[in-house]
Formats: C-alpha cells, sequence, structure tokens
C-alpha cells in the first residue's frame, strides 16, 4: 500500500545502509557532516544501524546538531509544551529552506522526547539512488510536483490518504509546508488548495474531516535568509520571464541552505486548530472555508514568527527611513550593508531593483507581523 509515496520501513534499512555506505559521495558526507570523525570506523558503525529509528539517532539528528552548531549563532523554539506525547500532528509550517524546515523541528521534537514526524519530500528533489536512500530512511515521503491536471489531482489523493493514514493508523505525525515551494518574498501565505488537499481523502463533513488531522501551525525564522541571494535572482528573472530551473539547481539549494550562516533561528509550534475553530470556517460557503481556514493559520504563524534586526534594517533601508532604528546598531547596519552589497555583486541584473528585491524578502515580514 502507498508503495511509491511512503517512506522505508524498518525491513528495508539494512539494504539501503548497504548501499549508501557503498556510495562514491559517503566519504564526503562523513567529511563535511561529522569532521574530524575517521571514515572507515564510522562506515563500520553505520553497517550496523537496522532500523529507522536508529538512523535518526545516530546519523541525522547528530548531523543536525552539528550544522546548527556550526552555522547558527542561536537556535531557540517554544511551543513543544503544547504537543502531547501520546498524540499525533499534522504539522503544516512556513517554508523558507528546502531541507533545514522540516529537520529542525524533528530536533527539537527528539529533544523534547517527542516521536519525529514523517516529512514531505518532493519529487523534484528524488534525484539519484543516494538522495532517495537518505530521505525515505529519514522518514520522507513522496509528494508530486507539476504533471497535468489530472495527475496532479491524481497524486494529490495520494498524499492526502497517505497523510490521514500515518496519522490514524501508522501513528506517525507529518510535516508539510504551507504552499507549494518555498517562499522567495518573505511572505508566508498559506495556500488554500494544501488545506482542500488535506481534505479530498475523507467524505465526513468539513469539521470532522479536517478536525481528525490535528492540523498545528508551526512557524521558522532566520535571522539570515536560507539561499537569500538565489531567491533575489530567481525574483529579478520572474519579472521578465518564465524562470526555468538550471540541473542540480534544488541540490545546489540544499546544500547553500545547509552551509550558509544563518544566525539566530526561532521555531515555534503553535496552538493546534480546534473544532470549535474550524467550525466558525464552517460558517462560509465551500470555496471560502478553506481560504478562512488559510488565514487562521497564516495569523498562527505571524503570531510566532520571531523578527530579527535583519528584519529591521532592511524595512528601514527599503523606505529609508529610521523607524526601527531603536532594533539595531549603526555598526549593525554597516555590517549589512556590507554583506548586501557582496552578495548582489554575484547577481546578473540592474543593481537597484536586484537590491529592492533583496531588501523586501527580509522587510516583508515587519509589515505582515504587524509591529
Amino acid at each position: 500500500m502507498f508503495e511509491e509515496t511512503r517512506p522505508y520501513n524498518d525491513s528495508e534499512i539494512p539494504a539501503a545502509i548497504a548501499r549508501v555506505a557503498s556510495n562514491p559521495f559517503f566519504e564526503t558526507l562523513v567529511r563535511y557532516l561529522f569532521p574530524g570523525t575517521s571514515v572507515e570506523a564510522f562506515r563500520q558503525e553505520f553497517l550496523r544501524i537496522t532500523t529507522i529509528d536508529e538512523f535518526q539517532e545516530k546519523v541525522m539528528l547528530k548531523a543536525l546538531r552539528s550544522i546548527v552548531l556550526r552555522t547558527c549563532t542561536d537556535f531557540t523554539w517554544e511551543g513543544f509544551n503544547l504537543l502531547d506525547a501520546d498524540h499525533r500532528y499534522t504539522f503544516i509550517a512556513n517554508h523558507r529552506d528546502i531541507l533545514l524546515d522540516a529537520a529542525l523541528l524533528q530536533v527539537i521534537l527528539n529533544k523534547n522526547h517527542l516521536r519525529t514526524s514523517e516529512i514531505t519530500f518532493g519529487s523534484n528533489l528524488m534525484k539519484g539512488d543516494l538522495v532517495i536512500d537518505i530521505g525515505k530512511m529519514n522518514k520522507m515521503f513522496r509528494i508530486e510536483r507539476g504533471g497535468t491536471v489530472h495527475s496532479f489531482y491524481r497524486s494529490s489523493m495520494e498524499v492526502s490518504s497517505y497523510m490521514r493514514y500515518a496519522l490514524l493508523e501508522k501513528g506517525e505525525s507529518t510535516w508539510i509546508a504551507q504552499r507549494n515551494g518555498r517562499t522567495k518574498d518573505g511572505r508566508d501565505l498559506t495556500e488554500s488548495a494544501v488545506l482542500k488537499m488535506f481534505s479530498i481523502s475523507s467524505p465526513k463533513p468539513f469539521v470532522e474531516n479536517l478536525a481528525e488531522l490535528s492540523i498545528t501551525p508551526v512557524a521558522i525564522s532566520y535571522e539570515y535568509e536560507p539561499c537569500d541571494f538565489l531567491k533575489t535572482q530567481e525574483l529579478y528573472i520572474s519579472q521578465y520571464q518564465q524562470y526555468i530551473k538550471e540541473p542540480g539547481e534544488d541540490l545546489h539549494s540544499i546544500l547553500q541552505g545547509v552551509t550558509q550562516k544563518k544566525g539566530q533561528v526561532h521555531l515555534a509550534v503553535t496552538p493546534t486548530i480546534t473544532a470549535e475553530e474550524l467550525a466558525e470556517c464552517d460558517r462560509y460557503e465551500k470555496k471560502l472555508k478553506f481560504e478562512q481556514l488559510a488565514k487562521l493559520i497564516d495569523q498562527r504563524i505571524y503570531r510566532h514568527f520571531r523578527l530579527w534586526k535583519t528584519h529591521y534594517m532592511a524595512h528601514d533601508l527599503l523606505y529609508q527611513d529610521q523607524q526601527y532604528a531603536d532594533r539595531y546598531t549603526p555598526a549593525d547596519l554597516d555590517a549589512f550593508v556590507a554583506y548586501m552589497e557582496s552578495g548582489l555583486k554575484g547577481l546578473t541584473g540592474e543593481r537597484e531593483e536586484l537590491r529592492s528585491i533583496f531588501l523586501k524578502i527580509y522587510a516583508n515580514p515587519v509589515e505582515a507581523v504587524g509591529c
């Protein structure tokens, strides 16, 4: 069941472990993720892994902690006390980084003695046996990107059915982004199509249908936006023509998101959407029900989104004022301007327009949060 969608189960782990251990890139991964570790000693320990939980604990969570220590000046979180260890949730999150948004949630779930969740795995990222094996061992399940209207509906039904099955029968929480693809312009807005997708796998009425999924919004905010200059370039090009990704661009974005300095990072689990709140949405006609639910999720996310000095500096630079000058120092501003100008030099396009796009990526959350 769900053979094309589901992650690996424990019986499939030993064979996947053996494939990864024999991959030519295994040594490179070990040297980056676990510097100073003997590759051969790690390989022998790696080959002893036989379960998903063991793989996550000994490899993925350990690797993520290493990434946090090397690329974040601080990593804080809130709201995990709202979660019941015996309950499962559908986490719906704003999406700023291809890998880290969901991965960092897993670190904190584990730290709070809560079971990690399964994670959507875009078909566009499933390139090569190494990536597929690591993803599926890490509880990632396939979600289709692109295709015809008919194939998209069929794949949406598959994902919706699988998420409901994972939650209600397997006993696994799931993570999904609030929209198709990462936020590029700094505005985190839930797509009602994602919420409609949740509902199509059950004939139950709106409130009962969605209440049993325990929809729980999650907000993550980075002091330095992952892939900020790559996003700037994409937004610039998209103003004049259809943006077409280069081969390997998604993998490049993953690697840059992992290695880029992120400064301070904050992750917040917000209260689960209640049946009473769903009933308020249910008062509207069919299409508007999901739009109202999307607004409710957006409110939750922005209420818990942490603004950093980079956001305030970008806002003041964009509008050429000092409205938030009390949130940063002149030295902070000089450093941010130097960071921006250095990165913009590597981009193609009209400098002032690129500068405006870059600043809006950071400034837009200030207006959305409503300081």
